[in-house]
């Protein structure tokens, strides 16, 4: 505790859920993640998220200091079951300079933003420049806002989707059909969406936990974005494919390896993980090489603090420059030591 502190010379600005719904924009979000993964690599910058729970409410905060950009900070996450589950998402920003909050921006939007765009970049480092054939499994707010992202980097020769209820994979065939110039069709099965695919983007939660894609559907040689393995109990690809991979890109490393349920179920079936795992910072970076045309190439995240902070950075710059959200009548102490 200190008595000389100082306010910041400008106030901090709020953006609402509303505000980040209008300052969205692919492009910027992808350059955005593109820059910060291509910045020197530095694991101290996003160390592991952080938990504190109880019976009845639970806490989590994914915080990241970039390498680009002039703003860290942190998003929390917070929950209860005291009337249901409900959750609530935050992310403050401050100055590198000054330490001084700068912002605070609702996070419920910025992670569907940060995800999608984070495994475009991914995949885009995955799969050779020319139309490909998409397959999708799942039909929900993920699997749109994902290909959403990707038709901004990868060009479509077709798309084929799949998710249990008829009517809501038929809607998404129908939204999609024609991006890129390509045919969207709605399938019958999982296994009819992924074969024959060159990306294969699985998007759907397992209602059971089992995989949602299974090894004999897949080519020698296709990309495939996974995002739906995020916790240890959770899977979506079974362990007999990791073990075909080529190579495994994943956002975070350590998360990924020992957090995700695919990982660790692979490891656990004998599958020498550690071999075929590279970081997206290594490939972006030139440090590790990839043949887009060869073998089965997997991205795989599981979310950092450092997507929702630079994310949440582009989104304050727009703000700003369009005259966006709401400027609190106070702000925080920031003090020397």
């Amino acid at each position: 505790m200190s008595t000389d502190g100082e306010l910041p010379q400008n106030l901090p600005l709020f953006l609402t859920d509303s505000d980040v719904a209008k300052l969205s924009d692919w492009p910027e979000a992808i350059r955005a993640i593109r820059a910060a993964y291509s910045a020197a690599d530095d694991e101290a910058r996003t160390p592991g998220r952080i938990f504190a729970q109880s019976e009845r409410e639970w806490m989590r905060i994914m915080p990241s200091v970039p390498g680009s950009g002039q703003l860290f900070g942190a998003k929390s996450i917070v929950g209860s079951f005291a009337d249901g589950l409900r959750v609530s998402y935050l992310i403050s920003l401050f100055d590198k300079d000054t330490a001084d909050l700068v912002a605070l921006v609702d996070g419920n939007r910025v992670t569907g933003l940060r995800t999608a765009a984070t495994s475009a970049v991914g995949a885009s480092t995955l799969v050779p420049q020319r139309p490909l054939r998409v397959g999708v499994i799942g039909s929900g707010f993920e699997a749109r806002s994902h290909l959403t992202a990707l038709s901004h980097l990868v060009e479509f020769a077709g798309i084929r989707v799949f998710s249990p209820t008829p009517s809501n994979r038929e809607a998404f065939a129908r939204e999609f059909d024609g991006v890129s110039g390509a045919a969207a069709v709605a399938v019958g099965s999982a296994q009819e969406a992924a074969e024959d695919a060159d990306l294969i983007l699985c998007a759907a939660r397992s209602r059971d936990e089992s995989p949602t894609l299974l090894s004999e559907w897949v080519g020698p040689n296709t990309a495939i974005v996974s995002i739906g393995s995020t916790t240890p109990a959770q899977r979506e690809l079974p362990a007999d494919l990791i073990g075909r991979a080529a190579v495994v890109v994943v956002d975070t490393y350590d998360e990924v390896v020992n957090g995700s349920g695919d990982m660790i179920a692979a490891r656990a079936d004998g599958v020498d993980v550690d071999s075929v795992v590279v970081t997206l910072n290594a490939v972006l970076s030139g440090a590790t090489q990839i043949d887009p045309e060869q073998g089965i190439r997997i991205y795989k995240s599981t979310g950092s603090g450092l997507q929702d902070v630079v994310v949440a950075e582009m989104l304050l710059n727009r703000a700003r420059a369009e005259g966006i959200g709401t400027v609190l009548p106070v702000g925080i102490v920031t003090t020397r030591k």
